[in-house]
């Protein structure tokens, strides 16, 4: 027999949800530009082909914070005629195809850094340094923050532009060694700028192929986390009438999550009372578990013995 439990506490709703990573994004998207301009300008002015680099990473990331800001408000867009289901996937093809432009320009700046190995370049004045660790300490406060967001929110493009947050900031540190190296080394030590360019490219490159990966993992209808499985099994199997829980499926779709569930209850009852608990099982879920969006709930007659 199924046990009871009190009902399950309402929880934000999706419209707040979408609130917060929007305003997240927004705030990534004015970080990236700032940082992208200082850093190319640092980096023409200081000659450090490692800082123009991490210049475009910022603008690469710029591009990502607006594609998801661009897609978040998509995806909150009501179903219609066309798009039934919704249109919470905006959120995962924004990723995709952010990912396949990051891994692209990363390209560009390899095919540039090794060019300049080939070329005599000026050393970077000390302030260049600056630069660098400064972008290191805000990144990573700009990760912090995102992935607080991401976590309260459930937002799949908000982890990975917090994660992007925390790459810029090894980034940043990489360039930071190789300025000091070329800074106190003298010239026959400048290549290390070109070297740690390239450093640059390898962690964006990462990015770029993480985030793809993950975008199309959610694309090909991915179950949930476990927690939000575990969680979502035990609201269902505590509704009075419920029997058993015969099978669960949950997919993410960006920060929505739709549920597909079957449930058993006394094969002797009538099809209205089956109605009726299923209907509780669905207010329950969505009541009761954060980003459920959509609850299918299908009643199947649970055999004497499991009575």
């Amino acid at each position: 027999m199924n046990r009871t439990d009190p009902e399950p506490t309402s929880v934000e709703p999706i419209s707040s949800l979408y609130g917060r990573a929007r305003a997240a994004a927004a705030f990534g998207l004015a970080l990236n530009l700032v940082l992208a301009v200082v850093k190319l300008a640092a980096g023409i002015l200081g000659h450090s082909i490692a800082l123009v680099a991490d210049a475009v990473n910022s603008i690469g990331d710029g591009l990502t914070s607006g594609m998801i800001l661009y897609a978040l408000g998509v995806a909150q867009r009501p179903p219609d005629s066309e798009h039934p289901y919704g249109h919470s996937r905006a959120e995962s093809i924004a990723a995709l195809s952010v990912a396949v432009v990051i891994g692209l320009s990363a390209v560009g700046v390899a095919v540039e850094a090794v060019r300049s190995l080939q070329s005599a370049h000026l050393l970077p004045p000390v302030w260049t340094l600056w630069i660098a660790a400064g972008n290191a300490v805000i990144k990573e406060g700009a990760y912090r923050y995102k992935r607080s967001v991401a976590r309260r929110t459930g937002s799949q493009a908000l982890v990975t532009g917090a994660w992007d947050h925390r790459s810029d900031a090894l980034c940043s540190v990489a360039v930071f060694i190789g300025l000091a190296i070329v800074r106190y080394g003298g010239a026959s030590v400048v290549w290390v700028d070109a070297i740690a360019a390239l450093v640059v490219v390898g962690f964006i490159l990462l990015t770029s192929v993480q985030l793809y990966r993950r975008s199309a993992s959610h694309l090909m209808d991915e179950q949930s986390d476990d927690e939000t499985i575990a969680r979502i099994r035990s609201i269902a199997e505590s509704t009075p009438g419920v029997v058993r829980i015969e099978q669960l499926r949950v997919r993410r779709s960006g920060i929505e999550s739709f549920v597909d569930i079957h449930v058993e209850v006394d094969g002797a009852i009538t099809v209205d009372e089956g109605h009726r608990i299923g209907h509780h099982v669905q207010r329950r879920l969505v009541q009761g578990v954060t980003s459920v969006a959509e609850v299918l709930v299908h009643i199947e007659p649970a055999s004497h013995g499991d009575q």
